[in-house]
């Protein structure tokens, strides 16, 4: 099987992948007002800087809100200087966040109905902030690292695709399962030209305990949607390699989800991963994350495995 090796050239993200190397999905949707409906799912996947810096904002305005509607009764508190925004908007602070440190009281029905509705809007606002921190702390989350490049080299007398996953907790994972597709751009006899997917046969796609290091292997035989391809042929179909793991955490007691794609860019031709495993003196296994994306030249003429 002839391979065109592409070189040691920089390897970087096809802006065409639909999973990027972070496992995220590069998806940008069109013009729909759906997909601002869905705010408890958007809420729960910000980023923690974004999420709190909403939190802020939202306070900031319903306070902002209600001084506003405090300011439309001039003379209606004791001890505060009439029209004045600040004090208004310090004594909204402290009734959302029960805090009795001001001197201003209501003396009119106008600001005491103000006042028991934002007590009520303050009751949901902290209830609802409780709930959605604590949805997003109990969410189960994976430390799973891939390696950053895929290789393929000659594995037991066949062209082999291969790439590594490592639990950097150091805890078990059990029953973990590995799913590898490949996307890539078909045309059909009727000349219509879509995205297909095919899943790759792995020699190794489950392992009933996954704690250390994972080395996940493809045969490029004639089955495989791989045989016959080279580099340049990966990059004019766009194919992109999607990865999905899963297994079930041992101290979390739930499931957990990594995702990593590699694009043709990703995948070094005739190169091997260096070892990361070894012993330390009381004959614990050691994993060293520092080598984990390390390959080196292995100079094996990649045969044809149906040949």
């Amino acid at each position: 099987m002839k391979i065109n090796d592409p070189g040691d050239k920089p390897f970087r993200a096809s802006a065409k992948q639909l999973v990027r190397a972070t496992g995220r999905v590069a998806i940008i949707r069109g013009r729909d007002s759906s997909r601002y409906t869905d705010i408890y799912h958007q809420t729960l996947t910000a980023s923690w800087p974004v999420f709190l810096i909403g939190l802020l904002a939202l306070f900031l305005v319903l306070n902002l809100i209600f001084a506003g509607f405090y300011m439309l009764d001039a003379h209606g508190f004791a001890n505060a200087h009439d029209g004045d925004f600040w004090e208004r908007f310090v004594f909204s602070v402290q009734t959302m966040g029960s805090v009795p440190y001001t001197d201003a009281t209501p003396r009119s029905r106008y600001v005491d109905v103000v006042v028991i509705v934002e007590a009520f809007v303050g009751i949901l606002y902290i209830g609802t902030l409780t709930a959605v921190i604590f949805a997003r702390l109990s969410r189960p989350s994976a430390l799973v690292v891939f390696s950053n490049v895929a290789t393929i080299t000659q594995y037991d007398g066949s062209p082999t695709l291969m790439f590594r996953a490592a639990n950097q907790r150091g805890n078990q994972v059990l029953d973990a399962s590995v799913n590898v597709t490949l996307a890539r751009q078909a045309t059909s006899k009727e000349g219509l030209t879509m995205r297909r997917f095919d899943e790759l046969q792995l020699l190794r796609a489950r392992t009933s305990l996954f704690a250390l290091s994972w080395t996940i292997m493809h045969r490029i035989d004639q089955t495989s949607p791989l045989h016959g391809l080279t580099h340049e042929d990966l990059e004019s179909a766009e194919m992109e390699l999607i990865v999905l793991l899963s297994g079930r955490d041992e101290v979390l007691a739930d499931t957990i989800y990594a995702r990593h794609a590699y694009a043709p860019e990703e995948i070094r031709w005739n190169h091997r991963f260096v070892d990361v495993l070894s012993l330390t003196k009381d004959g614990r296994r050691v994993v060293d994350l520092t080598k984990f994306h390390d390959t080196e030249p292995h100079r094996v003429e990649l045969a044809d495995s149906g040949s």
